[in-house]
């Protein structure tokens, strides 16, 4: 990898904005996503301990991007040099050499954000020492403790001509050292993280006054290898690439997919290193040895000030539990108004549509409905596809119960969820075990869709509930990801999502609906269809409208058509929380284009689809992004809002994030992000200015919240 990247340093990375004014680079789109999380971690309004998890949220967000997309780029570029991706027209070498300049300079203002959250934990009596800053006692019970507790259970290594570089692991912190002899110099290394060592060492003397174990390690170098001089010493992390392509490993029908997904997991921890930090100076001549062994160049190397994982400060959070202001105010999640306890939530679901927004409301409606429908003699069968599950899931327990109880349970499990890959491979065997059908999804497609149905027969008639989502069947994230729920008996649906269900049993796609919306068939081009249908109603000189709020928007056609849109005079209003390849605002193509985005104390992850003016609109709530990887390889679902009172509840919702003041960033023409005032809110109702005009600050998610 190390030569092909950057082949002339002093060659300047290319520009390539001026030539795509409309359109942003997806990868450059994410890191400004994250620096939008990393600002969350340096607002005063947040509070410190929260800010404190943003911190390591940014850290382990940047971690995956660089396993996965950096790894991804990494792949295309050995593939071709030449091959240049569709919106901004840079090869993936090119892209690469603008994502290391970006992460450096994030990297440097990470360490500055870290810096100043550190200084404040100090007022409240929280402290990461090092060795300069403890009393002669303390340091005389460090050395005793690593003495006694840690260094026999390390794994020192030499590294010589007779010694082979031995294996770095994924993410894992090291203790590096340039090491002298009468003779020669060696490389020594240390792994600091075993999975056995507590990562925060208390120091005895000083309450709530900490030090990191690998300082410590680094620290007690001289002891380890005492028959060296120690001339340069550091910690290290290496990110590696994770981007495994499971379709292709897999495409044997004589494989057990299970077994596979299992090696495929073990592969991914050994794949080429893209990434080091390190975080002390480091000798020129380790910096090399290290380089030529991983196979990486000087664009890849990193220096950090910060710990070199963040994971730790949820330890310091725990010793100021007590300082209730340190911490959000707990929300507690209601049960939906229309949810009657002790009432059958089926028959409740029969009297009207069931709308849940989490995490506002609770999941449990839901769960009680699964509990129910495995223990009503009516229920003749129980459908649902599972992506992301809890680790002590109620949800699936429901489902084995059900199995247990007689029901027909159908389950698709998508193993490729990535980073969950072992825990599905462990709930689907329980699954299994109890006696539910399990099925994989289909070749080269995730089935990331949110659908469970229900079938049940009652005065001799088949009859369906259904529920579709835009977000997983997992109950923590229900509690810290916004999301909707939809919960219908309409018969139409039900027969179509039964339709979708036997599809995926004989491991094919559905051709056609005519009322959800399904990926990878018939989703995007209905999407489309939709708009074109705006688009003709802006030239013939009506109202038109097209509202969004995704995740991500990187699909060409569908951006092209958004531009299509803003050009006839259609006013579109999108409110993306991640990656957006759309550049709003450009004259001439997209001055009738907003998008925010909302980042704040939960995910925003729902999706929602609004065509239309309220008068005539159709709106869904769907599991997809405006992304081709959600449009055109995987199975995705878009679920018709059809009653009256659930539509005027989520244009509600859309309109108060809009109006957001306080957590929103408006995506402005030359691709930065700016904190929205007042000015730039164009629907405010005339009430609404009333207290704009006071001072008002709209926080969309405390608002729902506090509802």
């Amino acid at each position: 990898m190390g030569g092909n990247i950057a082949k002339n340093k002093k060659e300047e990375i290319p520009k390539y904005r001026e030539k795509t004014p409309c359109y942003e680079n997806r990868e450059l789109s994410w890191l400004k996503f994250n620096e939008r999380v990393l600002d969350e971690a340096s607002d005063k309004d947040v509070p410190l301990c929260e800010r404190l998890s943003f911190a390591s949220i940014f850290q382990s967000n940047l971690d995956e991007f660089f396993m996965v997309r950096v790894g991804s780029l990494h792949d295309q570029m050995l593939f071709s040099e030449t091959k240049r991706e569709s919106k901004t027209n840079m090869t993936a070498g090119e892209q690469l050499s603008h994502i290391f300049k970006a992460a450096r300079d994030l990297t440097r203002k990470k360490d500055h954000t870290y810096r100043h959250l550190m200084d404040e934990l100090k007022e409240y009596g929280v402290e990461l020492l090092n060795f300069s800053d403890i009393e002669y006692d303390d340091a005389v019970y460090l050395e005793n403790y690593f003495k006694e507790q840690i260094m026999p259970i390390l794994s020192p290594q030499v590294v010589g001509k007779k010694q082979p570089f031995p294996f770095i692991k994924n993410k894992e912190i090291y203790a590096v050292a340039l090491l002298g002899s009468k003779s020669n110099e060696k490389v020594g290394l240390v792994p600091c993280s075993n999975g056995i060592l507590k990562r925060l060492i208390s120091i005895p003397s000083e309450r709530n006054k900490y030090m990191l174990v690998e300082e410590l390690i680094l620290h007690f170098m001289p002891i380890i290898f005492e028959k060296y001089q120690i001339k340069s010493k550091s910690l290290i992390r290496i990110i590696r690439n994770a981007d495994i392509d499971v379709d292709e490993a897999v495409d044997d029908e004589d494989t057990d997919y299970r077994d596979m997904m299992e090696k495929l997991i073990r592969q991914r921890k050994k794949l080429c290193p893209v990434k080091m930090e390190y975080s002390r100076v480091l000798d020129e001549k380790i910096i090399h040895n290290l380089c030529k062994e991983l196979n990486l160049n000087h664009e890849q190397i990193y220096y950090s000030e910060s710990p070199l994982e963040l994971s730790f400060v949820f330890g310091l959070q725990d010793a100021l539990r007590n300082n209730k202001n340190l911490f959000y105010e707990r929300h507690i999640q209601k049960n939906p108004s229309w949810y009657v306890s002790g009432k059958s939530v089926i028959s409740q679901v029969e009297e009207a549509d069931r709308f849940i927004s989490y995490p506002y409301e609770s999941m449990q409606p839901f769960i009680r409905m699964l509990q129910e429908a495995g223990e009503d003699e009516k229920v003749v069968s129980i459908k649902m596809t599972l992506y992301r599950v809890a680790k002590n899931s109620q949800i699936v327990e429901s489902l084995i119960s059900a199995a247990e109880n007689g029901k027909e349970v159908v389950v698709l499990v998508e193993l490729r969820a990535r980073f969950d890959e072992e825990n599905n491979i462990e709930w689907s065997r329980r699954l299994e075990d109890a006696g539910c059908r399990i099925i994989y999804g289909l070749d080269y497609t995730k089935v990331h869709s949110k659908l469970c149905l229900i079938t049940y027969r009652e005065e001799g008639q088949i009859k369906y509930v259904t529920q579709i989502g835009t977000g997983n069947y997992n109950e923590k994230t229900s509690k810290l990801y916004t999301d909707l729920s939809i919960i219908t008996a309409n018969k139409q649906i039900g027969m179509e999502a039964a339709y979708v269900f036997t599809r995926l049993c004989m491991g094919e796609f559905v051709d056609e609906t005519n009322y959800l919306l399904v990926a990878p068939k018939c989703m995007k081009s209905k999407i489309l269809n939709y708009m074109d249908k705006e688009i003709e109603i802006a030239r013939n000189g009506g109202k038109a409208y097209v509202g969004a709020k995704i995740n991500s928007l990187t699909d060409k056609e569908i951006i092209d058509k958004l531009i299509e849109c803003s050009r006839a005079g259609v006013r579109v209003e999108m409110i993306v929380r991640g990656i957006c390849c759309l550049i709003p605002g450009v004259k001439g193509h997209t001055e009738n284009i907003s998008v925010i985005s909302i980042v704040g104390r939960y995910l925003e992850h729902s999706r929602v689809y609004i065509f239309g003016t309220p008068d005539r609109d159709n709106i869904y709530i769907s599991s997809a992004d405006f992304m081709t990887r959600n449009m055109e390889r995987r199975v995705e679902i878009a679920a018709p809002i059809y009653d009256d009172s659930i539509k005027t509840r989520i244009r509600n919702m859309f309109h108060i994030m809009e109006c957001d003041t306080v957590k929103a960033r408006q995506l402005c023409s030359d691709g930065n992000y700016v904190h929205r005032t007042i000015a730039d809110i164009k629907d405010f109702t005339d009430e609404e200015w009333e207290q704009a005009s006071e001072g008002l600050r709209i926080n969309s998610q405390e608002y729902f919240a506090a509802r």
